[in-house]
Order: C-alpha cells, then sequence, then structure tokens
C-alpha cells in the first residue's frame, strides 16, 4: 500500500476566470473557492459544479452557501437542435453494449471501499491554460465516507474531503449511481428531469457529469448512453484526442455559449477514456478552435482505502 503523506494547510487560491463553458468542472475547484482560510479539510459537496458561464464566482459561493440552485428553462437554445444522425446514434449504441459489457467493475464492492481514479487533466485558470498535471483522487463507494483529493497542482495536495449536506440525485458515488434508471426512457426522463434543476437545463451536460470522474454501474451506464441518442444536437466527431495524447471518437454536443463538450471513447473497444471542451467560435479569454479543458482516466480501480494506490 502506498499512501500520501499527510497535508498540510493550504493557502486560499487565487480568482479564477470564469470563460463561456465548463471551467474546472470538478467539484473541488468550486469547493475551493469558498472554503475557510487555514482550514486542512474540504467538505465534499453533493452533486457536481461544471460551471456555467452565467455563474460568476461570487453568485456561485453564495448559492452554495445558502443551498441554492440555479436553472433555466430547458434546453435553451439547444433544444432546437436537430436529433443525432444515424451515424452518432450507431455509435453511441456501441459505446451502450460494451458499458453493458464491460468486466472492469467488480463483483461484491463493499461500502467501505474506495474508488480510485487517476487522471490526466488541464484547463484554464486565471486566464491562463494550465500545464498537463495528475489528478488522484478516492471516491467513497456509499458516498458517507471521508474521501481524498492529490492534486498538488492545484493546491490540493492530500486533501481530505468529508462527506457534508444532504444527498443529491446527481451524487456519483457507486452506490447512488446503482439507484439509476436501467432503461434508456426512464433514463432520459431522470436526465432532463434533473438537468432542470442542475446543469441549466442541459441534459448532455449532466451526463458528462455522472460519467466523466466516476465507476458507473454497467446496466446504469449503457442506459446513459442510449439516453444521449434522443438528446437533440448530439454529433459524432470522427476524431478527438484526450489530455494523454490518445485519439478516439466523441460524442459532443455544442453549447449556446461558443463551447463544445466532448465525450471522448476508444476507437475499438467503445471504451470511455476522458472529456474536452473545444471552443467553437472566438471569445475574448480564447480563440475558435482552441482546446481550453482536457482531461483523460489513465487509472481506474477499487482499493479497501482513502491514500491506497493500486
Amino acid at each position: 500500500m502506498k499512501s500520501p503523506e499527510s497535508g498540510a494547510d493550504f493557502p486560499t487560491p487565487p480568482e479564477r476566470d470564469l470563460p463561456p463553458g465548463r471551467h474546472p468542472r470538478l467539484k473541488e475547484h468550486l469547493l475551493n473557492e469558498i472554503r475557510q482560510e487555514n482550514g486542512d479539510t474540504v467538505p465534499r459537496a453533493k452533486g457536481r459544479a461544471w460551471l456555467r458561464p452565467s455563474l460568476v464566482a461570487g453568485a456561485v459561493a453564495a448559492a452554495v452557501a445558502a443551498g441554492l440552485v440555479v436553472a433555466q428553462p430547458f434546453g435553451g437554445e439547444s433544444a432546437q437542435a436537430g436529433p443525432p444522425s444515424k451515424e452518432t446514434v450507431r455509435m453511441l449504441e456501441q459505446i451502450a453494449d460494451a458499458a453493458k459489457r464491460q468486466r472492469s467493475v467488480p463483483k461484491d464492492i463493499d461500502d467501505d471501499q474506495f474508488v480510485y481514479i487517476k487522471s490526466k487533466v488541464s484547463f484554464r485558470a486565471d486566464g491562463k491554460q494550465q500545464s498537463l498535471h495528475d489528478r488522484e483522487i478516492w471516491l467513497s463507494v456509499d458516498g458517507k465516507h471521508t474521501e481524498l483529493l492529490h492534486e498538488p497542482a492545484n493546491d490540493n495536495a492530500n486533501t481530505w474531503m468529508p462527506p457534508e449536506g444532504k444527498p443529491v440525485e446527481s451524487d456519483t458515488d457507486y452506490r447512488n449511481l446503482q439507484k439509476l434508471p436501467t432503461d434508456p426512457v426512464n433514463m432520459l426522463d431522470w436526465l432532463n428531469r434533473v438537468a432542470k434543476e442542475e446543469t441549466d437545463g442541459k441534459p448532455f451536460v449532466l451526463l458528462g457529469d455522472m460519467v466523466m470522474e466516476s465507476l458507473m454501474p454497467p446496466e446504469q451506464a449503457a442506459a446513459m448512453y442510449l439516453a444521449a441518442t434522443r438528446i437533440p444536437g448530439v454529433e459524432l466527431v470522427d476524431d478527438a484526442v484526450d489530455a494523454a495524447g490518445r485519439h478516439g471518437v466523441a460524442i459532443a454536443w455544442e453549447d449556446d455559449d461558443g463551447t463544445r463538450a466532448e465525450l471522448i471513447f476508444d476507437k475499438r473497444t467503445r471504451r470511455y477514456m476522458g472529456e474536452r471542451t473545444v471552443m467553437t467560435e472566438d471569445q475574448p479569454h480564447a480563440e475558435k478552435g482552441e482546446v481550453t479543458s482536457s482531461s483523460a482516466v489513465v487509472e481506474l480501480e477499487v482499493v479497501d482505502k482513502a491514500g491506497e494506490r493500486p
């Protein structure tokens, strides 16, 4: 067993830009903006935090502190987009089939175990693109045990995250994911309903939140990808590169804020590899075609303790 050394107090990180599109989506990045100075633990947020362009840092912090949810009418301009093409649907069906047949999910996972995920990540912060760096996180299987984040490049060296707040439907602990629908029609209804409350009425964003850093049960993963065949505007990108430099195919969705979210899958196995955000129009902080966030899952295992590496 290899365990990180105990972390010391962390300084409050500098203010970060909130460009259009998905700001550093990972929930701990939002928590860094609102945690108390000199705290050596970070309460684990319930749900995800892919920050939308309409939310400035102060408003997000205030909303989280007050327990509020910011939402917009379902769909926005994306609701006017057409259905996915036949090629996109076929690819999603293949991805769903691969997810359903995956054998990487161990049987008899215990509630007190942790899902260890190591990723390569890069995103825009302080107006600049961060260098590619490692991110390790230990996620509680049942969501009730203190989690651990190790991402020194982002001021999170051995940051403990005790559970806090009431559970929400979009929690990505394994036990909660097991409660999601296994039927694609019901899964689509779930995505649409929860997206109204949590992701500005954008179900594809919610889908990305659920799969980007989690261990998805096979039946629920398959249902989620099949549900995506009914989300307007979802499209196929023949070649996309994740943060580890691996080429894959992407299932993408263009937002009305000038960005395109891409979920990247292995071209051969159809397994999920990572995600990226690509600018679809020029913005003050980035040019059209620029990748402003990128991640790649390089290791995913179930371990017995937070801090244990496979």
